[in-house]
């Protein structure tokens, strides 16, 4: 009876708008955690983890997971408030992603790097290819495991050609159209050869800045170098450091130190920045987010190129 009558109560609480009850929780905001040291000044790390893009998966029909941009952003401004952050370590695990989500976050680390004057170090884990290695590009050190694949410096663009399918079931697409070019890409029929050249021009252009990000981080990059690695492929730790491409192969640790080292302090604890309970118990306790595998594995393909419409990537997908 005594629970009967309560859950009565609640009810009327419910539906009188005195109690706000939510299906699923609501995010918290982002606190800061110790995973390793003692010290006083401290080194924040990132997570750079799954694809780059505005969001990442649909969350499973229950809402959307976060979105790997915005918590960036997020952490940096934590960051920027807080003069006892000596350093950036940068963890990187990432095949990349969309070309503006990628060049976004690149902008946000050059920028904040400028305002607070301190050091970026990226430590690339699996995966720091394409777009991955595009915002490594923003750090003043870049480490690679023995068993990194990294590289991939270039840009893909995805389109789906439905036209066949539509056929077989007996449906057909048309457009009326103000001029010629208006609905280039279209999935509903073939792309002819002027309207593949202009994108071929826009990726070229995309590749361009990717280079010149390149080029910019890694001054001693010899010409020879950049044209070998300009062809897209992909490349392991060791190789990415004898093409220059990383500084030096090493751990975590070898991260952690050098971004000491770049700041000139002795010692540092690292920091995280995580949503309340998270169990992040140390350095290598798991990203935020999908892991690069699990993003692969899941790749929504005809989510990207947003139902047809081709979409421009900083993307490894073999």
């Amino acid at each position: 009876m005594k629970i009967r009558v309560l859950l009565t109560a609640m009810v009327v609480l419910v539906t009188a708008g005195c109690i706000s009850i939510s299906l699923f929780p609501v995010p918290q905001p982002l606190q800061e955690k110790t995973v390793q040291g003692t010290a006083a000044d401290k080194i924040l790390m990132i997570d750079v983890s799954g694809i780059i893009a505005e969001k990442q998966g649909n969350g499973g029909g229950f809402g959307s997971s976060e979105d790997i941009v915005a918590r960036v952003k997020e952490e940096l401004t934590m960051a920027a408030e807080d003069g006892q952050i000596k350093a950036l370590l940068l963890r990187i695990n990432s095949p990349g992603g969309t070309v503006t989500a990628s060049d976004v976050m690149y902008h946000e680390l050059t920028a904040f790097k400028a305002r607070r004057k301190i050091p970026i170090v990226a430590v690339i884990m699996d995966v720091g290819a394409s777009g991955g290695y595009y915002v490594a590009s923003a750090a003043d050190r870049i480490v690679v495991h023995p068993t990194s694949v990294t590289g991939s410096v270039g840009v893909i663009m995805l389109r789906v050609n439905a036209e066949g399918l539509l056929q077989k079931i007996g449906v057909e697409a048309s457009a009326i159209k103000s001029g010629a070019k208006k609905d280039i890409g279209s999935p509903f029929r073939p792309m002819n050869e002027e309207e593949r050249e202009i994108f071929q021009t826009m990726i070229n252009g995309f590749q361009a800045r990717f280079l010149e990000v390149v080029t910019k981080s890694r001054s001693g990059l010899t010409p020879e170098r950049l044209k070998l690695i300009a062809d897209g492929r992909v490349l392991t730790g060791p190789q990415a450091e004898q093409l220059g491409l990383a500084d030096q192969t090493g751990y975590l640790d070898d991260g952690i130190a050098a971004a000491k080292k770049l700041a000139g302090v002795a010692d540092a604890r690292v920091i995280i920045y995580a949503r309340p309970g998270a169990y992040k118990h140390n350095i290598y306790s798991s990203a935020s987010g999908p892991s690069t595998l699990e993003s692969l594995a899941n790749l929504d393909v005809m989510g990207l190129v947003r139902g047809g419409t081709p979409q421009f990537l900083y993307l490894w997908m073999p």
